[in-house]
C-alpha cells in the first residue's frame, strides 16, 4: 500500500511538472502531432555536428538537442564527422568547407549578427548548413531552424538570408532594487538582488534562452526612475554575475543612471556635467564597472523629467549631460541612451509639443555614442497615438524607439491586447520627413538618415510570475516585439500565426480562432477606452480604469480634464494652428491632414481637435453618436472574444483555456465600467441621450467616480 502510494505521488508529481503553466513560453518543443511530417523530419535529420567549443556554440547545441529530441521524440546525437542527413552549424571560420560561391557572397553583408540557413549537397552528402560569420549568428540561425521545425514547414531546400535591421534591441525593465516592479503586472522583479551575486536562479538562463530566441540583445536592469545604488561595488558585483548568464546568449546589460549620483554615492556637492570632479567620478565610474562586465552595454538615463534630476538643475542642456556620460562610456564601446520623455507643468505649453521643443535645437549637438529614446508618441504609451513628431525632426542623431510592452494604459495585467498592430501603426506612419516613404521604421533603422547606431526598446512585461507576464497573452506582445526588432516588414498576421504555432500548436481551427480574437484585440481595447483621439482618461497614479472626471492635481498635465477638454460646446484638445499649433511639429502634408477637421483622421479626431458634440462624422452620424457607438462596440467586441474562446475548450489544455477565460471575464466586466463611466461623464457636458437600442448604464455616473484603488498594482507602495 505504501510503495502505491508513493507511485500515485510521483505520477502526481509528473502530470504537475508537464502542466501547460505557460513557463516554457513559446520554447515549449512540444511532439510534433503531424505523423507525416514528424517522419519526414526523422528521415532527413540524422544527427548534428557543431564546430566551435564557445559557451555561445554550447548554448545553441544545447538548445537544437533539446528542440530535436522534444520535437521528434526520438534521440538525436551528435555525430563527430559530416555524413548525410545531419545538421552542420558554426561559423564559416569552423566548419571547414568549400562554400559555394553565392553563400560566401552572402555571409559578406550578414554582419555580426546574421545567420545562413541552406541545404546543400557537399562531398556527396546532404546537409543542413546553419553558419554565420560570428558565434552568435550561428545561435540566432539555431533558434530560427528549431522555429521551422516547431511551425512544421518544410525543411527540404532551405535558402535563408537573415540580418537585424535595428542594432540595439532591448527590454527596460522598470524593476526596482526592493524587487518592486514600477507599471509591471506579473508579480515582483525577477531580479533577486538581495541573493545574488551568489544564488543564481534558472530562471536567468531561461530569461536569455527567450530573448536569443527573438534576437533580443540587450537588457535594462534598473527602473528609469533610477537609484544610484545600482552603481555601487556592492550591486555592479551583482550585475555583473546577470551578465555572466546572459553572454552566452549574446544579451548585453545595461544600467540606468541617476544623474545625482556623484552626489548620493560619490559625495560630491554638485552633479553638474560641466563640472571636472564629476566628469573625472564618472569616468572612473565607467572604469569600474567596465573591469568588472567587459562587454558593458551603457547607460540609459531619464533626466529633468517628472522630479528625476538632471542637467537642467544646473543649467546645462540635454546634450551637456548626455555628452558627458557618452565621453566616460566612449573608451569602452558603451553607449548612452538619452530618453526624451520630458515635460514640465510650469512650461504654458502644449505637454505634446515639450519633447520637441526641448531635443530638435540639439540635433546634431550629441556626441556619437548616444541615442535620443523616444516613446512612440508624444504623450505617454496610450492605446492610440499619432507617431511622435521628433521622428523625421533630428536628422543628424540617432533616434530610438520606445514602445511599451507592459500594458499600463491598456488594461495592465487583466485584459488580452495584441500589440504588433500598435508597434507596426506607428513603424509604418510616414513622416514625410524626405518625401513619401520617410516612415518611423526608416528613421529608426538608420536607413533615412545614413546612421549606423540604431536601437528600439521595450518596457518590460517581465515579472515574477510563474508564466513570466501574468497573462497569458503578454507572452504575445514579449514575442512581438523582438520580432519585429528583428525585423520591422514582418506583419501583424505572420507575428501572430508564428506565436500561436509556438504556443498552443498547428491546428488550424485553432490557429484560426486565436488569431481572429489577437488580431482584433487592440481595436476593441481603443473603442471601450479611448476612441476617435480620447487619451489620458485614466485613474489618477495607478492608471487603472477610466476616470475622465480627474482635475485638480498638483499637475495640470496628470490631469484627465487637461487632454479631453469636454464642454458645453464639445470635446477634444485643439492642436491646431488655431489652437496649441502641435500640427506644425510635423512634415507637410502631415501636418496639413492633422490641422484639416475634415481630413484629419477620425481615429486622432479628438487628438487634434476640439469637436462640437453636433458635428457629422463620415459615418453621417454625429460625434455624440459616434462616440457611444465605439463605445459600445468595443464592449461587444469583447464578448464577442469571450464566445470564441469558449468554442476552444476541449481543444487547447484545460489550464490554460482556464486561466484565458477567468481573465476574459474580467476583461469584459472592466469594457462596461469603461464605456458606462466614460458615456456618463461625457453626457453631463453633451446634454444628450444614450442613442436608442444601446443597454444602459446600470450605475450612477458618482458610483462610478466613487471608486478608489489604494492598492491597484503597478506602482511602488508605501512600506511601513
Amino acid at each position: 500500500m505504501k510503495y502505491l502510494f508513493s507511485i500515485l505521488i510521483f505520477i502526481a508529481a509528473f502530470n504537475i511538472t508537464q502542466a501547460e503553466d505557460g513557463y516554457k513560453l513559446w520554447l515549449g518543443y512540444n511532439k510534433i502531432e503531424n505523423p507525416v511530417v514528424i517522419e519526414k523530419y526523422r528521415r532527413t535529420i540524422k544527427g548534428y555536428l557543431f564546430k566551435g567549443n564557445s559557451p555561445t556554440i554550447k548554448a545553441a547545441e544545447e538548445e537544437l538537442n533539446l528542440a530535436m529530441n522534444k520535437l521528434l521524440d526520438c534521440e538525436i546525437h551528435a555525430v563527430d564527422n559530416l555524413r548525410s542527413n545531419v545538421i552542420l552549424a558554426g561559423t564559416y571560420k569552423n566548419i571547414m568547407l568549400n562554400l559555394q560561391e553565392e553563400i560566401s557572397n552572402k555571409l559578406k553583408t550578414i554582419g555580426d549578427e546574421g545567420y545562413i540557413i541552406n541545404t546543400l549537397e557537399t562531398e556527396g552528402k546532404q546537409i543542413i548548413l546553419i553558419t554565420a560569420n560570428s558565434d552568435i549568428g550561428v545561435l540566432y540561425g539555431t533558434f530560427h531552424f528549431i522555429r521551422l521545425l516547431q511551425m512544421e514547414s518544410d525543411i527540404d531546400n532551405l535558402n535563408i538570408v537573415e540580418s537585424p535591421l535595428i542594432k540595439l534591441r532591448l527590454l527596460n525593465h522598470w524593476d526596482n532594487l526592493d524587487r518592486t516592479v514600477e507599471r509591471g503586472y506579473a508579480g515582483f522583479s525577477i531580479w533577486n538582488w538581495h541573493l545574488l551575486p551568489d544564488y543564481i536562479d534558472p530562471r536567468y538562463k531561461d530569461y536569455a534562452r527567450a530573448n536569443a530566441s527573438i534576437g533580443i540583445n540587450g537588457a535594462v536592469l534598473t527602473n528609469v526612475n533610477a537609484n544610484s545604488w545600482a552603481l555601487t561595488e556592492q550591486y555592479l558585483k551583482k550585475v555583473a554575475a546577470l551578465a555572466n548568464v546572459f553572454r552566452p546568449y549574446g544579451i548585453k546589460v545595461y544600467l540606468t543612471a541617476r544623474f545625482s549620483a556623484p552626489i548620493e554615492i560619490g559625495k560630491l556637492s554638485t552633479a553638474d556635467p560641466l563640472n571636472p570632479d564629476v566628469r573625472k567620478w564618472w569616468k572612473e565610474k565607467a572604469g569600474e564597472i567596465y573591469g568588472l562586465i567587459p562587454d558593458f552595454g551603457g547607460f540609459l538615463v531619464k533626466a529633468n523629467s517628472e522630479g528625476q534630476p538632471g542637467p537642467q538643475n544646473y543649467g546645462r542642456s540635454h546634450s551637456d549631460g548626455a555628452n558627458m556620460l557618452a565621453e566616460a562610456l566612449e573608451p569602452y564601446g558603451g553607449v548612452v541612451m538619452w530618453r526624451a520623455f520630458v515635460y514640465d507643468n510650469n512650461v504654458p505649453e502644449d505637454r505634446a509639443k515639450q519633447a520637441y521643443n526641448e531635443f530638435k535645437p540639439f540635433d546634431g549637438k550629441f556626441k556619437d555614442n548616444v541615442l535620443i529614446q523616444v516613446k512612440n508618441g508624444p504623450i505617454d504609451f496610450q492605446p492610440r497615438e499619432p507617431f511622435h513628431p521628433l521622428f523625421g525632426a533630428m536628422p543628424e542623431t540617432p533616434l530610438m524607439m520606445e514602445f511599451q510592452i507592459t500594458q499600463e494604459y491598456l488594461g495592465q495585467g487583466t485584459h488580452l491586447v495584441y500589440l504588433a498592430p500598435l508597434f507596426k501603426e506607428c513603424l509604418e506612419s510616414d513622416t514625410y520627413a524626405k518625401g513619401a516613404g520617410s516612415t518611423v521604421a526608416k528613421v529608426i533603422d538608420g536607413s533615412l538618415d545614413n546612421h549606423t547606431l540604431t536601437g528600439i526598446a521595450g518596457v518590460s512585461n517581465i515579472g515574477n510570475d510563474r508564466n513570466w507576464t501574468g497573462h497569458l497573452f503578454g507572452q504575445s506582445n514579449w514575442y512581438a516585439f523582438g520580432r519585429l526588432a528583428w525585423n520591422h516588414n514582418l506583419t501583424s498576421d505572420q507575428i501572430a500565426d508564428e506565436w500561436i504555432r509556438l504556443t498552443f500548436g498547428n491546428r488550424d481551427d485553432i490557429i484560426d480562432m486565436i488569431k481572429d480574437i489577437m488580431l482584433s484585440s487592440r481595436e476593441n481595447t481603443v473603442n471601450y477606452m479611448t476612441p476617435l483621439g480620447l487619451h489620458h482618461i485614466m485613474g489618477w497614479d495607478h492608471h487603472y480604469g477610466p476616470a475622465p472626471w480627474i482635475k485638480d492635481k498638483p499637475r495640470a498635465d496628470w490631469t484627465s480634464v487637461y487632454y479631453h477638454r469636454a464642454d458645453s460646446n464639445g470635446i477634444g484638445f485643439d492642436r491646431t494652428v488655431k489652437g496649441s499649433n502641435a500640427v506644425s511639429q510635423y512634415h507637410p502634408p502631415v501636418s496639413e491632414i492633422f490641422n484639416s477637421l475634415e481630413k484629419c483622421p477620425e481615429k486622432y479626431l479628438l487628438w487634434f481637435h476640439h469637436v462640437p458634440w453636433d458635428y457629422k462624422l463620415k459615418s453621417g452620424k454625429t460625434l455624440w453618436e459616434e462616440l457611444c457607438n465605439h463605445y459600445y462596440a468595443g464592449v461587444d467586441s469583447v464578448r464577442s472574444m469571450r464566445n470564441k474562446w469558449k468554442q476552444l475548450k476541449g481543444k487547447i489544455d484545460d489550464e490554460r483555456f482556464d486561466h484565458v477565460s477567468m481573465l476574459m471575464k474580467i476583461q469584459e466586466d472592466e469594457a462596461v465600467w469603461w464605456r458606462n463611466a466614460c458615456v456618463l461623464y461625457f453626457q453631463t457636458f453633451s446634454k444628450l441621450p444614450i442613442p436608442e437600442g444601446f443597454e444602459k448604464p446600470d450605475k450612477t455616473l458618482e458610483y462610478y467616480q466613487s471608486l478608489e484603488f489604494p492598492y491597484a498594482p503597478g506602482i511602488r507602495p508605501k512600506w511601513h
